[in-house]
């Protein structure tokens, strides 16, 4: 072999030479920053270890997969991320997307919910189910679910800070529908970390907000076991600029963190492990992100065997949600964001996702319609049925480039993780700053490309025209913001008010102490109709408000 791998090294360097100099846009960089070989062949990979290196599909390491059959046995699941106007009218967005074969739920949150306001509050004025559906009680969450079978569907909320109670309201309309939370099942995002560095949505300072995750964890693992307890979100960090290796890193060090408290908190590890799941972002280099979700897997599945001794297989797996990128549709030439969508949603089947969520070609301009929700559900549609893509197991393995860059990211990961473990792991990393400004610099130095045009995006910064938009946009309804806080008010009039002033106090005093697990007391609060902001309002009291502190120098 080694004369072998001689003859293929010399013949590649006299074709690569060759190839070199007809390269139209000069040397091409991964979204990393290491450089593109214009040829690839197997001197890339090695001999190596192929079953200790790469596996076979749904064994150890997981780098083809976590399943055996992957799309041969069971399709990933679709869904469409939805939440507008007001409860009855994400109800009727939810219906018409089963209806047109979505198979799961994803619900999007107005931002006063997010951060934990109700929507008679002076600051949620302006912002009432614009970017998403508005959750004040239980009421509201009745309502989005009305008629839709909780024990046959799988339901994803975007939700952080107040996580714990917005799955609490779920828990409760599942019992109102006769429907046991042990047959729940779903996700919910409850990752904090991340907010604190890129979007924002936090109420409490990190340790309190913790201890909410760690509650999940143990509250989940009795009463609702099939239900994903956290769902890590290097999705944001990849829209707020950092690149692939980043976003994998970035978010395994923010999970190590949950894994620490859950440990400290005296959880067994294969207790609450197999019910971490991921979203992570599909960008547009389509190999890169094949590459990405491969290197990912076997990295995870080392660190919760090794570091973390996790004996059940099923800890060992990465099973993530995956998104189309926001961040890269354009509201110039908006009709070549369903290219963009198309190929995206293709890299995240090569890549193996378990879940996907295809952006709409409007969503730079607006909230999506109908029509281009549909299109976006389609789109998976097609690939799942027409595009043969689903026709074996990890079609892209093998590839001399998909397992030199696998090899590549799987080692540039670890040694960013190493670099956060270095600094004290992500609380500490996060306190210094050091993630924040790592993907400030990557964010500035990807801006700089697109105005040199060494980054061509195509319809901004190159092959651009004069147009004016020939196709409707969502344009949100004044009265959907008056009818919810009409109706948030009328609540409050008719509601037991002794039993919501008990619930709280009950709340407020076990979350004073160290020994309660709050779940079963969010679970009492919202039975009561006690609203989001009145439970946020006492936690608030409790654990205090989180100050972002200016850790960025001056460029």
């Amino acid at each position: 072999m080694p004369d072998t791998y001689k003859k293929i090294q010399d013949e590649k360097t006299r074709c690569s030479e060759t190839l070199m100099n007809k390269r139209p846009f000069g040397r091409h960089l991964t979204d990393w920053g290491d450089p593109v070989e214009v040829l690839y062949t197997p001197d890339d990979i090695g001999d190596g270890d192929y079953v200790g290196d790469s596996g076979f599909p749904g064994e150890y390491p997981f780098v083809r997969g976590i399943h055996p059959n992957m799309y041969l046995g069971r399709p990933w699941t679709m869904r469409q991320y939805s939440g507008f106007g007001t409860a009855e009218e994400t109800n009727k967005r939810f219906k018409y997307l089963l209806e047109q074969g979505q198979t799961g739920l994803s619900v999007a949150f107005d931002l006063p919910t997010q951060i934990g306001y109700d929507s008679d509050h002076p600051m949620s004025e302006g912002e009432v189910s614009k970017v998403g559906v508005p959750v004040d009680s239980l009421k509201d969450m009745e309502l989005i679910f009305q008629d839709l079978p909780l024990d046959k569907l799988s339901t994803s909320m975007t939700i952080n800070a107040p996580a714990a109670i917005l799955l609490a309201m779920y828990i409760v309309v599942a019992e109102k529908q006769g429907i046991s939370s042990e047959k729940l099942r779903g996700t919910i995002q409850n990752d904090i970390l991340k907010e604190y560095t890129v979007r924002g949505t936090y109420i409490f300072p990190p340790q309190p907000s913790i201890r909410l995750i760690t509650d999940i964890f143990e509250f989940c693992s009795k009463h609702v076991p099939l239900w994903n307890t956290i769902n890590v979100a290097g999705y944001h960090m990849r829209e707020a600029g950092c690149s692939a290796v980043q976003e994998i890193a970035f978010s395994f060090s923010n999970a190590i963190a949950y894994i620490e408290a859950g440990l400290q908190a005296g959880l067994d590890i294969d207790s609450f492990a197999p019910r971490i799941s991921w979203i992570f972002n599909t960008h547009n280099k389509i190999f890169e992100e094949v590459a990405k979700y491969r290197a990912a897997r076997k990295v995870w599945s080392e660190i919760l065997r090794y570091r973390f001794g996790a004996k059940d297989p099923r800890s060992w797996m990465l099973r993530f949600h995956t998104q189309t990128s926001g961040v890269s549709l354009t509201a110039q030439q908006p009709e070549n964001n369903m290219v963009r969508v198309a190929y995206q949603a293709l890299a995240a089947v090569l890549g193996g996702a378990q879940s996907i969520a295809a952006c709409s070609f409007d969503e730079a301009l607006a909230l999506p319609t109908e029509k281009s929700v549909r299109l976006s559900l389609r789109t998976q549609q097609i690939l799942l049925h027409e595009a043969g893509v689903t026709d074996t197991v990890d079609p892209l393995g093998g590839s001399y480039y998909i397992e030199s860059l696998t090899r590549k990211m799987i080692g540039e990961i670890k040694e960013l993780i190493s670099k956060i473990d270095e600094l004290g792991g992500a609380v500490a990393a996060i306190e210094k700053g050091y993630i924040q400004k790592e993907i400030e610099t990557r964010a500035y130095a990807f801006q700089k490309e697109i105005e040199k045009k060494e980054r061509i995006v195509v319809g901004v910064n190159d092959y651009k025209i004069e147009e004016d938009l020939n196709f409707a946009i969502f344009r949100p309804d004044p009265a959907h913001a008056r009818s919810q806080i009409s109706n948030l008010r009328r609540l409050k009039e008719t509601r037991d008010q002794a039993g919501v002033r008990s619930s709280l106090d009950d709340l407020r005093e076990a979350a004073g102490g160290e020994e309660d697990n709050l779940m079963p007391f969010f679970v009492e609060a919202v039975k009561s109709y006690a609203t989001l902001g009145e439970i946020c309002c006492v936690l608030r009291e409790v654990f205090g408000e989180y100050q972002q502190v200016e850790t960025l120098g001056k460029r």
